[in-house]
C-alpha cells in the first residue's frame, strides 16, 4: 500500500495549478518593448487586487446569493428522510466495505466511472455483478473486453467505459501500485475520469475535500437558485463559481444534498415546485 499523502501539500499544488496559464505568447510573435512589458505587468497586478478596478467589490466583502442560508436549510429539511436513489444506491453504497482499503478505493473509482450518464440503480447493479466476480485491479486486467462489457451493460456508453476502465486500471497497476491517485490533479489525468469524479473520489475514497463535486443536478439547481453570480453553462464553471463564496465546511455536503433534491423534487423537466419548501424564495419557482 502506498504511503499516505500529505493533504496540505496536495492542496497547495491544486491552488497553484494553472497560475501561469495563458501568460506565454504565441511562438514567433514579436516581444513588446521592456517599458510596455512593465506597464502590462503592473495592470495585471492591479486587476487581481481586492477592492480595486472597475466593478470590484469593496475590500473585505464577498458576494453571496441572497437567502441562500434559508434555502439550504429548507433543502436539508426536504432531504432529511434520505430516501433518494443516491442515498440507497449511490457510489458510497457500491463498494465492499470489508475489502482492504486499496481495493475499496479502486472500487469507488470504478463505480464513479460507471456512474457517468447512468442512473444510480443501473450503476449499483453493474457494480454488484463486478463484485460477485471479485473486483480488484488484477481481476479486471485479467478480464477480456467482451466479458467486461457484458457485466457492466447497460450502463451509459458502456463500450467506451470498457476501454477507459481497462486503460485506467493498467495505469493504476503500473504507476500507483494498484491504488488510486490521492490528488485531483492526478485523478483527472486517468482515462474516463472527469473533475466531478475526481472530487467525489477524494471525498469518498480518501476522506479529503479538495473541491465541490458538481454533477448535472448540482449544476442545474445552483443556476435555478441563482447560487452563481452569473449563469454558468458547464458543471466545471459552476464548481468554480460556488467555491468562490460557499463556506468550505459545506463543500462535501452540498453534492449529496443537491443530487438527492434534484432526483426527487427539483427535476430537470417539470420540477415539483408545489412540493418544494423553497417555492416562495426560489427565483425559478413556478408559483400558483
Amino acid at each position: 500500500m502506498r504511503a499516505a499523502r500529505a493533504g496540505p501539500a496536495a492542496l497547495r499544488r491544486l491552488r497553484s495549478a494553472g497560475g501561469t496559464a495563458g501568460i506565454q505568447g504565441t511562438a514567433g510573435t514579436p516581444r513588446p518593448s521592456s517599458s510596455r512589458r512593465r506597464r502590462r505587468r503592473k495592470s495585471l497586478a492591479i486587476a487581481y487586487e481586492e477592492g480595486q478596478g472597475d466593478g470590484a467589490e469593496p475590500r473585505g466583502e464577498r458576494w453571496e446569493p441572497p437567502a441562500w442560508r434559508e434555502q439550504l436549510e429548507r433543502i436539508r429539511e426536504m432531504r432529511s428522510s434520505r430516501d433518494a436513489p443516491v442515498d440507497e444506491m449511490g457510489v458510497h453504497k457500491c463498494y465492499d466495505i470489508s475489502a482492504p482499503p486499496q481495493v475499496m478505493r479502486y472500487q469507488v473509482l470504478l463505480a464513479l466511472m460507471l456512474s457517468s450518464q447512468t442512473k444510480d440503480q443501473v450503476t449499483s447493479a453493474a457494480m454488484l455483478r463486478l463484485r460477485q466476480r471479485g473486483l480488484t485491479v488484477d481481476s479486471v486486467l485479467q478480464m477480456d473486453d467482451e466479458s467486461l462489457g457484458q457485466i457492466i451493460y447497460p450502463v451509459g456508453f458502456w463500450r467506451n467505459k470498457v476501454k477507459y476502465i481497462k486503460q485506467t486500471t493498467a495505469i493504476l497497476k503500473q504507476k500507483y501500485g494498484g491504488d488510486i491517485p490521492s490528488t485531483v490533479e492526478e485523478l483527472v489525468q486517468l482515462p474516463g475520469v472527469g473533475p466531478k469524479m475526481a472530487h467525489l473520489a477524494m471525498h469518498i475514497a480518501w476522506d479529503s475535500v479538495a473541491g465541490i463535486a458538481v454533477d448535472t443536478h448540482v449544476h442545474r439547481i445552483s443556476n435555478r437558485l441563482k447560487w452563481v453570480k452569473k449563469e454558468t453553462k458547464y458543471p466545471e464553471e459552476t464548481r468554480v463559481a460556488l467555491e468562490e463564496w460557499l463556506p468550505r465546511d459545506l463543500w462535501k455536503e452540498i453534492n449529496w444534498l443537491l443530487v438527492g433534491f434534484g432526483q426527487q423534487t427539483c427535476l430537470p423537466v417539470n420540477p415539483r415546485c408545489s412540493q418544494c419548501l423553497n417555492q416562495d424564495i426560489c427565483p425559478a419557482a413556478k408559483r400558483p
